[in-house]
C-alpha cells in the first residue's frame, strides 16, 4: 500500500478542494476550534454528492469537551452513523472514553455495531488514554481500521517516539495514523522516524471574506472575539505540496 493524505475538511466547500489536491480520503468535520464535532445532514449529503475520487469519512461527535458520553450522547451518535450510512459515507471517525481515561468498550461495541461495514477511525480520543498501549490492543479488539494520534503530545512531529512504538506494536494489525501539525515541510521526517504510511493534516489558509458592511463593534461569539470576516479552507496547493513532498 502507498503512503495516503487525509484532510480533516471543515466543510463542503473544503472537502471539494481536498479532492481537488489529490487527497485519498475526507475527514468532514463542524466544530473545529473544538476539535471536531459532527457536521449538519446537509454538509454530509452535499460533501457525499462531491466526492467522486476522494473517499469520506465523517466525525461523529457530538459536542467538544471529554470523550466521556452519557447513554443520551451515544443515542445521538447512534443515529448519526445511520444518518451517514444511509447517505453513502464510506467511514465514521468515533472514540469513547471511561472516566478513568481507559477506551469505553461496551459504548464503543454499539457504535461499531452501528458502523458495520463502514470504514472506522479511533479519533485523538486515544491521545487522552492514561495507557496508550492497553489502549491500542482495545482499539484493535473493536475491529477499528485505525488510530488518529499525534503520540499523545501537543504535535505528531513532537510525538514521533510515541508513533513508532505504537507502529511497532501494531504490526500491521492497525494503521497508525499521525496527526496534528503535520506539514509539508515535516511529513517526510514524521513518515521517515515512524513508518507511518498514513498521515492526517488540516491543509487549510485564510481566506478573505466577501463582505464589504463590516461591524466591527459586535461578535456572533460574544465575549470571545474571533475575526469573522476571513475563514479557513482547505488550500489545494497545500494538499499537493503534502503528496509531493511525501513522495519525494
Amino acid at each position: 500500500m502507498g503512503k495516503r493524505i487525509e484532510i480533516c475538511a471543515n466543510s463542503a466547500q473544503s472537502a471539494l478542494l481536498a479532492q481537488k489536491g489529490g487527497a485519498y480520503r475526507v475527514e468532514l468535520c463542524a466544530g473545529i476550534p473544538e476539535g471536531g464535532t459532527t457536521p449538519s445532514a446537509g454538509e454530509i449529503c452535499v460533501a457525499r454528492a462531491l466526492l467522486k475520487e476522494t473517499r469520506l469519512n465523517v466525525i461523529i461527535r457530538p459536542r467538544g469537551g471529554d470523550f466521556l458520553y452519557s447513554e443520551l450522547e451515544q443515542e445521538i451518535m447512534l443515529r448519526d452513523i445511520e444518518l451517514c450510512r444511509s447517505v453513502g459515507v464510506d467511514g465514521v471517525v468515533i472514540g469513547c472514553l471511561t472516566a478513568d481515561g481507559d477506551v469505553d468498550i461496551p459504548a464503543m461495541n454499539r457504535l461499531m455495531e452501528a458502523a458495520e461495514g463502514l470504514d472506522v477511525t479511533f479519533h485523538r480520543a486515544f491521545d487522552m488514554c492514561r495507557d496508550p498501549q492497553k489502549a491500542l490492543e482495545d482499539i484493535i479488539s473493536l475491529g477499528c481500521n485505525r488510530i488518529l494520534t499525534s503520540g499523545q503530545a501537543s504535535t505528531a512531529e513532537q510525538g514521533i517516539d510515541m508513533i513508532a512504538e505504537l507502529v511497532k506494536q501494531a504490526d500491521g494489525r492497525i494503521i497508525i495514523m499521525p496527526g496534528c501539525g503535520v506539514r509539508p515541510n515535516n511529513i517526510r521526517k514524521i513518515a521517515d522516524a515512524t513508518g507511518a504510511t498514513e498521515f492526517h493534516s488540516s491543509a487549510r489558509s485564510s481566506i478573505e471574506s466577501g463582505m464589504v458592511y463590516r461591524n466591527p463593534a459586535v461578535s456572533m461569539g460574544g465575549t470571545v472575539v474571533v475575526d469573522e470576516y476571513r475563514q479557513d479552507v482547505t488550500n489545494p496547493h497545500i494538499v499537493l505540496d503534502l503528496r509531493e513532498a511525501l513522495e519525494a
